[in-house]
């Protein structure tokens, strides 16, 4: 039957996260048998775990959804951000090598340093600026030197959901208790809707055909700053809370910030003939999940 030839044995790890979340639910649609797990059930930090659960369950994509993503707090630890966001994506890229393995890992726009004039794309120069950052920028190293075939790197950036805590779920918590939030404006890049993350993933599993692994960008359509987002996010939960545009100066923070981070989508649009969602609608749809669209 084709179906049978289409089907893929997937583990998902940080299947608990954002992103993670949004593709245990989606997966029903699909014809995988998919292995979620947390680091409870499997420590990606531990190489033998890893490959005795990927041999003992025939698996042959690893979506890689965990990551140690507490920007600010990794100034401070970064040791476990390291374990986390390099040491892991080493163990994982070596397994997936040595038993052919797709894999598919999720990286950030923080690799760049956010001093560019125009969209990134995947080519341009990394310039990572704190310990988040580098981290996750190492990881992609370690996983592009071991260069498990038919495996990528997936760039996003701003990523909110239904799911866990994000700048969404927090901008309504607080639209809800204050009557005016201060929020930065010379930050600029896009929103990406988890589940639109999930979705590309899950769709071009089966298309994955590189011998060396390659990088592309994903995040919605559309250029916003974060004060831009909040005051959309006011207006379609009909909050009545003033948003007032502050510079970055004003919040100071551990880990510096991109001021400018938009991603260069078209080399993921034209390799595997996607269109990607504007950011207002995959706000609109999470809002209407979390029934706080009005």
């Amino acid at each position: 039957m084709p179906n049978e030839i289409t089907s893929l044995n997937v583990l998902v790890t940080g299947s608990n996260g954002q992103l993670g979340s949004e593709v245990k639910e989606l997966s029903t649609s699909y014809n995988h048998k998919f292995f979620f797990t947390n680091r409870n059930e499997l420590d990606i930090t531990d190489e033998k775990a890893i490959e005795s659960f990927c041999k003992e369950n025939a698996i042959n994509v690893i979506i890689n959804c965990a990551g140690y993503t507490a920007v600010d707090k990794a100034e401070e630890d970064e040791v476990s951000a390291d374990k986390v966001n390099r040491k892991a994506v080493k163990k994982l890229a070596k397994v997936s090598l040595s038993q052919n393995i797709k894999l598919v890992h999720v990286s950030t726009d923080y690799v760049f340093d956010g001093k560019n004039y125009k969209p990134y794309c995947e080519e341009f120069q990394t310039n990572p600026q704190g310990v988040y950052a580098k981290t996750k920028l190492n990881g992609e190293l370690e996983m592009i030197r071991i260069n498990p075939s038919n495996s990528i790197i997936i760039r996003t950036s701003w990523v909110y959901s239904s799911y866990g805590a994000n700048f969404v779920k927090t901008m309504i918590r607080l639209g809800k208790e204050k009557e005016e939030l201060g929020v930065i404006f010379d930050q600029i890049g896009t929103p990406t809707y988890a589940k639109h993350l999930a979705q590309v993933i899950l769709d071009i599993l089966p298309k994955l055909d590189n011998s060396k692994v390659e990088i592309y960008n994903y995040s919605n359509e559309g250029v916003l700053s974060w004060y831009d987002f909040a005051k959309e996010i006011m207006k379609m939960c009909k909050l009545n809370c003033k948003i007032n545009p502050l510079e970055t100066f004003q919040y100071p923070t551990p880990a510096k910030r991109p001021h400018y981070s938009l991603l260069n989508k078209s080399k993921i649009k034209t390799t595997f003939n996607i269109e990607i969602p504007y950011w207002k609608d995959g706000l609109d749809e999470c809002l209407r999940k979390l029934g706080e669209r009005k």
